[in-house]
């Protein structure tokens, strides 16, 4: 299957530049660009791409607001959202990962990289970087006073396996790694955090994350791990 990916960058010369990148892969083409995030929103409604790469600083409409709008939007919910930004700060990470997006990296991102990350957030995961940056996301996100308040009568609808599961997504853990953790398979495990994904509303494995924090479920894992996200 091909991937169809949207570039939303306000410089023609970046957006030709990873359009030349990310066409160069045998499963992944370029469907459209935006020069604006209101472009980016409306391009998004017209053409339906698997994922937008989406810079931060753009006039008309930030690529944060613009996400926001993407991700809050049901008809939308497909399309999956990479920020692509020279601004990697803890609080730009934590407000894109609120506002519903998949992955956030640095525009100094290798081409075979930058084809991986646009993989990665089609199938659903999460991608951040760089690694540092992943454990003051996870000390951001924990602070009440930095989010919207979630209580843990939230995470009630979840079964005692359901709730596990999302606090192993928390720690970093792949599906894989899971499984192996818990003496699973790959496809019991996935069936396990879909389906927390589905009672919680969460968008993707990020806003299960996201979840996880603020509810202090990210910290019920014994031997720790919450300095890194997926």
């Amino acid at each position: 299957m091909t991937l169809r990916v949207l570039l939303a960058d306000d410089q023609a010369l970046l957006r030709g530049a990873f359009r030349m990148l990310l066409d160069s892969a045998d499963d992944i083409t370029v469907v459209g660009e935006a020069g604006d995030g209101r472009e980016a929103v409306r391009l998004t409604r017209q053409l339906r791409p698997d994922v937008v790469v989406m810079d931060i600083r753009m006039p008309e409409m930030d690529g944060l607001t613009a996400t926001s709008e993407i991700c809050a939007d049901p008809e939308l919910r497909a399309s999956r959202i990479l920020i692509l930004t020279t601004y990697e700060t803890d609080e730009y990470v934590a407000q894109a990962l609120r506002a519903g997006a998949g992955g956030f990296i640095g525009k100094g991102i290798g081409a075979e990289d930058l084809a991986d990350a646009v993989r990665t957030i089609a199938d659903g995961d999460t991608l951040l970087s760089p690694a540092a940056t992943r454990s003051l996301v996870a000390r951001f996100l924990a602070t009440p006073d930095n989010a919207t308040p979630h209580h843990s009568e939230q995470l009630a609808v979840l079964t005692p396996r359901e709730r596990e599961m999302v606090a192993l997504v928390a720690t970093g853990l792949s599906n894989q790694e899971i499984a192996e953790r818990m003496y699973l398979s790959p496809f019991t495990v996935r069936a396990h955090v879909q389906r927390a994904m589905t009672k919680l509303e969460a968008r993707d494995r990020a806003q299960l994350v996201v979840i996880a924090y603020r509810t202090g479920l990210a910290h019920a894992i014994p031997d720790g791990g919450t300095d890194r996200l997926p």
